[in-house]
């Protein structure tokens, strides 16, 4: 029988580092579009920014992502966190993350189920690709063929769910969270048990962004606030498990067409990745400040709405 942790509305850390995370821009992006009805975001990512929305779970939320990987993990997530969980909570181990690597990389007939199957998902794919997004150097990880041997991430004393200390946030009248190494499964258990509840009423979808923009998803449900942050488009390439070259053009006149629509909030993360984010060896996570740095958050929260701004 599936075990679930109670609902909490303190904020999370997202579960595994992901190159342009806002989790340090949450505070200023949530601050712009205020307790909106409806939330969408359609480069999920590791929803960093969701993750800290203030005062937990709004009323509808819908995130997606075009990487079958990541979507599969919040779905699986929602549906599944200890089996998750299980195959998530393991030592980092060089050998293991090479065959994994490829193992998962060489799972064709899943990624053609995520897209066709808006139920499917696989815990077992779930919890290996978010162990090695977890302990995987820099890009690559499910986004290409052939053997690596690149080296595990050795920096610290781990990202992710290999973090050692996973804290279980703020459930109780003290305002103090306390260690999940006491819970069922352990302390990597806990902390995604905490954030699949967080997650109970987040509906997530596996496809192209512009899906999840349409009026029967956004300002129909009232008042909707949409974070734009697509793939970078300068000296990124393969950082992520699925590229577009043009795609931060498409969402920047998508914005420019619907950002007078009353019912829309719409924060962009005008973000643009410096050639070092390439450099061997790098984490993604290691270059987060300095993206965040350049966020651009514009149009004014109003309670009519707003108007986005756009610059290049």
């Amino acid at each position: 029988m599936l075990t679930t942790a109670p609902a909490t509305s303190a904020p999370l850390r997202a579960p595994f580092p992901w190159f342009g995370g806002k989790s340090r821009a949450a505070s200023l992006i949530w601050s712009g579009l205020g307790d909106v009805t409806n939330y969408v975001e359609p480069f999920a990512g590791s929803l960093a920014t969701l993750l800290l929305r203030p005062g937990g779970a709004g009323k509808i939320e819908t995130v997606n992502d075009l990487d079958c990987y990541v979507a599969n993990f919040w779905r699986a997530l929602s549906l599944a966190p200890e089996d998750v969980a299980a195959y998530a909570d393991a030592p980092v181990n060089e050998i293991d993350l090479h065959a994994r690597h490829r193992w998962l990389v060489d799972r064709t007939e899943f990624r053609d189920r995520m897209r066709a199957d808006p139920e499917y998902f696989d815990a077992k794919i779930a919890g290996w690709w978010v162990w090695g997004q977890s302990a995987w150097i820099g890009s690559g990880w499910c986004a290409c063929r052939g053997q690596s041997r690149k080296l595990p991430h050795l920096g610290d004393a781990g990202m992710g769910v290999h973090r050692l200390s996973q804290q279980l946030p703020h459930l109780g009248n003290a305002g103090m969270g306390r260690l999940t190494s006491a819970m069922p499964g352990g302390a990597c258990t806990g902390y995604l048990l905490s954030i699949a509840a967080r997650l109970r009423r987040t509906r997530v979808t596996c496809g192209d962004w512009c899906r999840v923009l349409t009026p029967a998803v956004t300002h129909r449900h009232g008042l909707t606030g949409v974070l734009l942050d697509p793939p970078y488009t300068e000296g990124t390439r393969g950082l992520y498990g699925e590229d577009s070259g043009d795609i931060a053009s498409e969402v920047r006149a998508w914005a420019i067409e619907n950002g007078d629509h009353p019912k829309l909030r719409m924060r962009s993360a005008a973000t643009r990745a410096s050639t070092a984010c390439r450099a061997p060896g790098r984490s993604a996570s290691g270059v987060l400040g300095r993206a965040t740095r350049r966020i651009r958050v514009t149009g004014d929260a109003s309670a009519s709405g707003s108007r986005l701004r756009v610059s290049a």
